[in-house]
């Protein structure tokens, strides 16, 4: 019996036969090497990156099962539908399933009948489930979502902690890899111990993915927008986050309203009402869905076109991986966060609302400074993202996102921000943006004469602007490191050294403004930076006819239709437009086992009706 390591030309020739794609990506392939080598692995990819592959594949070549640790249900199903479909031995365990179905299952796990089987972190701590699981060949044990071990990420799930005992409860230790698409360095540092991993690979892929434009838009109305958007877009698949189930209720009424085929979802619905939206936008019934960050952990559509944040988020973790649910295929997609002063009033409430220690707090606090700082940032996007994660090296401007792109005019605002950081060293850095803000417009409100800051220099030094505009200076600032906040409810606004050299002439502050234009708003000049996404005509025609007979055999075989192929696979068909079998299994995303089960209708329209 052969008891040699699987070889990466035979992990090849796997991602070739059941996924379609004749290599792996870079990120992807030393992560498969590392398993195949017999390593714990860490890895860290950004949110459709393929990081399932990286532990599905060696699952195929490694003897006995490689166990799953899966966070949401719905995911599970999905993983398990995708995996059927392309022919792999793959089967989930969760509450959904009788006592029967479950103990079928396991049967089919010790007969070696499966090589994947997903479970909940949950399961892992029942003695009867760790008791069944020591009876079996256990080759590796994947940990999906590894940051919700650590109660610093944004999911910190207890559970999780059952991990490393259940492993080395076993009678012989597996592999043990972890895998998450957002980690800041303290909480890379938890998974490494909490997993127990030992001497592990790590291997952390960019989190930068170029097909994704980002933007930040301040100032909008949020509502217009949105409406003009999708109308704009209702071929197209998208998501909208909302903050709370008011906001999620009233969009997803307007919508309707608007004519515009929408769903909804959120905590305060009944489970089947869920998870009917859910479907429903899975199977492309509904083009957009609008929910609060509940939504998309547990999907794996991979034809999103965009995601509208309606509020900003409580965190960039939380932001990077909703925003990430955008373009999974690859294709370009769009990231749009509508952010307005009170989405910050908003998420204190949040924190405030939620039960938690001082520490934790504290830290949720910090976060949500981070993101107030991204939403001001004039730099690039996606290069303020990667440093967040740490990952500085080489990174370099996207040139898509909405800083890279912004036209607007260059001026010089050193003058104002002086101003600006005179008054706060007046009132000796004790206070927060809103009263800075008034003491510059000159306010005489009750606080300012209370503490005697009508009498400062300061005190109406910036009374040609109103307090909003002086604000929104002032956070800019903040966000490109003059200015600094305390932590907390109440933050105090503080001066850092860059501002000392403002104050000594040593720097200048620049800034950009809107040139004058003849409309504004939504439908203004600055929307036309997003995507039309039109191919020629004639591929567009093609490719919504593939999308047909995608549909149909869906249909038949109930499941999403991304899970058939994605658009990214019909896209190079409509371009390609095979003739032949070898033609069609030269297309990415067209591997052996789904062209025997559904490649025929494809190339039959394309022999036939072109």
């Amino acid at each position: 019996m052969n008891k040699q390591a699987p070889t990466m030309e035979q992990a090849q020739e796997m991602l070739q036969k059941y996924y379609g794609y004749p290599d792996f990506r870079e990120g992807q392939k030393k992560i498969v090497h590392s398993l195949l080598d017999g390593r714990d692995t860490l890895g860290i990819m950004p949110t459709g990156g393929g990081k399932s592959i990286c532990y599905q594949v060696p699952a195929l070549l490694m003897p006995g099962l490689t166990l799953v640790v899966s966070p949401l249900i719905s995911l599970m199903k999905d993983q398990v539908d995708a995996l059927t479909t392309a022919g792999i031995a793959a089967a989930y365990i969760n509450s959904t399933l009788s006592g029967k179905e479950a103990n079928e299952r396991l049967r089919a796990a010790r007969r070696g009948d499966l090589k994947l089987l997903y479970v909940a972190p949950e399961r892992l701590e029942l003695d009867w489930f760790r008791e069944e699981m020591a009876a079996m060949d256990i080759s590796c044990v994947a940990v999906d979502e590894a940051h919700c071990v650590s109660q610093w990420g944004h999911d910190f799930r207890t559970s999780y902690l059952a991990v490393a005992p259940f492993v080395e409860s076993l009678p012989r230790r597996p592999i043990l890899a972890g895998f998450t698409a957002t980690a800041t360095p303290e909480v890379m540092e938890d998974m490494l111990r909490l997993l127990r991993l030992r001497q592990p690979e790590v291997f952390v892929t960019g989190l930068g993915r170029d097909n994704l434009a980002m933007s930040v838009l301040r100032g909008e109305n949020k509502r217009e927008f949105v409406l003009d958007y999708t109308a704009r877009h209702t071929h197209q698949p998208g998501i909208i986050y909302a903050a709370t189930r008011k906001e999620v209720d009233d969009l997803y009424q307007r919508l309707l309203g608007a004519g515009i085929a929408a769903g909804r979802y959120h905590a305060g619905m009944s489970d089947q009402e869920r998870a009917d939206s859910q479907e429903a936008f899975l199977y492309d019934d509904i083009r957009v869905i609008v929910a609060t960050n509940a939504f998309g952990m547990g999907i794996d559509k991979s034809n999103v076109r965009y995601v509208i944040h309606y509020n900003m988020p409580k965190n960039m973790e939380a932001y990077v991986q909703e925003a990430g649910r955008a373009g999974r295929d690859g294709e370009p997609s769009e990231c749009i966060l509508l952010f307005s002063a009170q989405d910050i009033m908003t998420q204190k409430f949040l924190i405030e609302q939620n039960p938690q220690d001082s520490d934790r707090k504290a830290n949720e606090y910090r976060k949500l400074q981070q993101m107030i700082d991204y939403c001001y940032t004039t730099r690039c996007l996606r290069t303020a993202q990667l440093e967040y994660f740490g990952e500085t090296h080489g990174a370099k401007d996207c040139g898509i996102c909405s800083s890279c792109t912004d036209e607007r005019e260059l001026v010089d605002m050193t003058v104002d921000a002086q101003k600006i950081f005179s008054c706060i060293h007046r009132m000796r850095e004790r206070f927060g943006v809103a009263l800075v803000a008034s003491v510059l417009k000159g306010s005489r409100n009750q606080k300012v004469v209370q503490y005697g800051f009508d009498r400062l220099p300061t005190h109406g030094a910036m009374s040609s602007r109103t307090e909003k505009e002086i604000t929104e200076i002032i956070n800019v600032l903040i966000s490109e490191g003059y200015l600094a906040l305390s932590e907390g409810q109440y933050p105090v606004v503080r001066l850092q050294p860059l501002a000392a050299e403002v104050l000594r002439g040593q720097r200048a502050v620049e800034q950009r403004v809107a040139r004058p234009t003849v409309t504004s708003g939504a439908s203004s000049g600055r929307s036309r930076r997003y995507r039309d996404d039109s191919p020629s005509a004639v591929n567009e025609t093609v490719f919504e006819q593939l999308r047909l007979i995608r549909r149909e055999l869906a249909g038949r075989e109930h499941v999403p239709s991304y899970v058939i192929f994605n658009d990214a696979t019909l896209r190079e068909m409509s371009v390609v437009c095979p003739q032949t079998e070898n033609e069609m299994l030269n297309i990415k995303g067209v591997g052996e086992v789904k062209y025997r089960k559904y490649g025929k209708p494809f190339l039959n329209f394309f022999q036939n009706e072109l």
